[in-house]
């Protein structure tokens, strides 16, 4: 929506856990807002510490959408600012599109500040660039099909595996054996594959492994929540030529 009133509702990338990942624009704004919304079950205490003192802290896991927007409205009515913490990044997996779009009906102002994504601080974790010369230059970023909303057609994995792209998958380790089972066709076994578990927080676990493995590696670990799931050559890659942005041949200048 057009912003030509005073923002009262900032969209806020937590980050992927740690409390220092947030970024600098986002802990400003935690620090400037009365009211902070926030999903309890993947927000550190220690990132709430960066609220205003005598902020009104509330825990969206049990509120449904309706009581949400009902909330941010309430505020905006009051004059008040708001922070609406999500987990990682708000353009991914952040369940911000709907609330965007009861806000735009209501006629309440809002922005959207980015945060580092799960993937992001997942692959700082496997030390693994996911873009690697000659090897792979794309990266696809879904999920697999659980309980939650269907996946729009030609999205399922077996589909998405057909160009053999590099894989990021969230909310999937609870169905790895699927996710084995439908891109084992297209990756081949001796895929690399790894889990990265509760990245950049208390608890961080790493599985690095192939398809063939990955998914016996991830039950016997008793992994079930928090976890990204990668698919691709370039978790492995060792021999590939140097990228073109600092080849002495590129024109400078």
């Amino acid at each position: 929506m057009e912003r030509d009133q005073a923002v009262t509702v900032h969209f806020i990338g937590a980050g992927p856990g740690a409390a220092d990942l947030i970024t600098v624009r986002g802990q400003q704004l935690l620090g400037r807002c009365g009211l902070c919304l926030y999903p309890g079950s993947l927000t550190p205490t220690d990132l709430l510490a960066h609220c205003r003192p005598g902020a009104r802290l509330v825990d969206t896991a049990n509120l449904t959408l309706d009581e949400i927007v009902a909330e941010l409205v309430a505020a905006h009515e009051q004059g008040h600012d708001i922070a609406r913490l999500c987990s990682g990044d708000p353009a991914v997996y952040s369940a911000v599109a709907e609330q965007m779009r009861r806000l735009d009906v209501a006629g309440v102002p809002y922005d959207v500040t980015p945060g580092v994504p799960a993937f992001a601080a997942a692959a700082a974790v496997l030390g693994r660039e996911l873009t690697v010369p000659t090897v792979g230059q794309s990266l696809i970023i879904t999920r697999a099909q659980a309980r939650s909303t269907s996946m729009p057609d030609g999205e399922d994995l077996a589909t998405l595996g057909a160009s053999g792209a590099t894989l990021a998958l969230h909310l999937a380790v609870n169905r790895i054996e699927q996710v084995v089972e439908e891109l084992l066709p297209n990756y081949g076994e001796d895929c690399p594959a790894a889990v990265v578990a509760q990245a950049s927080q208390d608890g961080e676990r790493v599985l690095r492994g192939t398809l063939g493995d990955i998914a016996q590696q991830v039950r016997d670990a008793g992994i079930t929540r928090a976890a990204m799931i990668f698919v691709g050559k370039v978790l492995a890659a060792e021999s590939f030529p140097d990228s073109f942005l600092y080849s002495a041949g590129r024109p400078r200048g």
